[in-house]
């Protein structure tokens, strides 16, 4: 008697995708147990996969989908720039009108320069940062996510045999093989902890071009920095000649000109990414014009040759053009109003249910923590082996019922969505709750 076992195509596809990609992926945050999501189309807030299984995505490629999939004025306006040409060695007026727009926004961003990623708008804001105060070091906050530039990765992802003091914690490299003049030029500071950050930037105050912060930095747990700490930092760095930078690649979506108006903070510098592109690859550093000038070949000031093939591609700026003017004020107040109402559901499933968990975020993001307070840092945002183990049944619970969240248990809301995706989440959460508390 023979036994015949199916093979899914999703399965037969990672077969194939094992013997050409490393791990059979292009990014690793693709990756879950036994095999990826393989997307078939998406629409709106669902994605459809190959097997034919639709699901509510609340994970909108990591936060940079705003209008969810395939919205019918981003194919409009792009369907439209690919009859005219995809990239010139030239500029557009698009290019323009796209940073008038963000402009209009946030009166901090006096210029603005366009890039092709999150990762390299942080990059090109930390050599900025440098270029303009003639200084070589940073500061970034221990755990925190600023992309893929080597000097930012540094005590990304520490671990209690690793971090060190928590008053000091230790420079910790990303990649084996970082050069360590790379890590000894990184001071790294404890998250909302005022007086430790304070008295650690005043050690390296005569070599620190700039303070890196996410003011809702994701993998520190998504909790929005105390507006005590951002403003005791921005003190110190004006008084020092040292530049507040701010990474809102993921965070801009929260307030009509980004987390930060939220906060008596103005930043010199602020990274942006992700929703600025309405759904293509783009990244954009705006701040105070003199800052800026560091990249004009027509000013004095100018000290950084700076440029990228596909920097202010027709394509990614009209699409993103497009997709910020539709996120109006109202826009953003309504999704807002749906994150909310998540939150507020969620903590409800939690008491009635009796499990160990938590809730923070602000704007369109949350985060569900399976700890039974919020963590204010990384340290404390950490998961344990159990807590991990309960996160990932949660997130599979999540994903048999139809429900698509970041791998942290993060959720970012889209455009698309009404009460009605809001309520059925919040739903499955409980359900999901009700398992996580039979496992203790």
């Amino acid at each position: 008697m023979s036994t015949h076992v199916d093979v899914t195509r999703s399965a037969a596809l990672y077969e194939r995708a094992l013997g050409i990609l490393p791990g059979g992926v292009s990014r690793n945050a693709a990756l879950q147990d036994p095999h990826p999501l393989y997307v078939e189309r998406a629409e709106g807030c669902r994605i459809t996969d190959i097997e034919g299984v639709t699901r509510l995505d609340f994970a909108n490629n990591m936060a940079s989908l705003i209008h969810g999939h395939a919205d019918p004025d981003m194919v409009r306006t792009v369907s439209e720039q690919l009859r005219r040409g995809t990239a010139f060695n030239a500029a557009t007026e698009v290019e323009v009108r796209c940073a008038e727009h963000l402009r209009s926004r946030n009166p901090g961003f006096e210029r603005l320069r366009f890039v092709n990623s999150g990762t390299e708008a942080t990059m090109v804001g930390v050599k900025i940062a440098r270029a303009f105060t003639g200084r070589p070091m940073i500061a970034k906050a221990e755990g925190a996510y600023h992309g893929g530039y080597d000097c930012l990765e540094v005590s990304q992802t520490p671990t209690p045999a690793t971090w060190g003091n928590p008053d000091e914690p230790r420079r910790v490299p990303l990649v084996r093989g970082t050069p360590e003049s790379v890590v000894n030029d990184v001071v790294v500071i404890p998250f909302n902890n005022t007086d430790r950050t304070i008295e650690l930037l005043e050690r390296a105050k005569h070599s620190l071009a700039c303070v890196v912060l996410d003011p809702m930095p994701h993998r520190i747990g998504l909790n929005p920095a105390d507006a005590a700490y951002l403003e005791a930092v921005k003190d110190w760095t004006s008084r020092n000649g040292v530049l507040l930078f701010f990474d809102e690649v993921i965070t801009f979506r929260s307030n009509y000109g980004g987390l930060q108006q939220q906060y008596r903070v103005t930043p010199d510098l602020t990274a942006l990414g992700k929703m600025i592109g309405g759904g293509f690859p783009i990244g954009a550093v705006a701040g105070r014009a003199e800052v800026m000038d560091v990249l004009n070949p027509r000013s004095p000031r100018y000290v950084y040759p700076h440029s990228g093939t596909f920097s202010a591609n027709p394509v990614s700026v009209s699409a993103g053009l497009s997709a910020m003017e539709k996120f109006s004020r109202a826009e953003v107040d309504r999704l807002n109003g749906l994150a909310r109402r998540a939150m507020k559901g969620i903590e409800q499933a939690i008491r009635e249910t009796g499990v160990a968990a938590s809730v923070t975020g602000a704007g369109s993001m949350f985060r569900v923590h399976l700890k039974p307070t919020a963590p204010r840092n990384y340290r404390e945002a950490y998961l344990t082996a159990d807590e991990n183990k309960r996160l990932k049944a949660l997130l599979g619970h999540l994903f048999d019922d139809g429900f698509i969240l970041i791998n942290s248990c993060s959720a970012a809301l889209s455009t698309p969505m009404t009460e009605t995706e809001i309520d059925a989440l919040v739903a499955s959460f409980g359900a999901g709750f009700e398992k996580i508390a039979a496992m203790a």
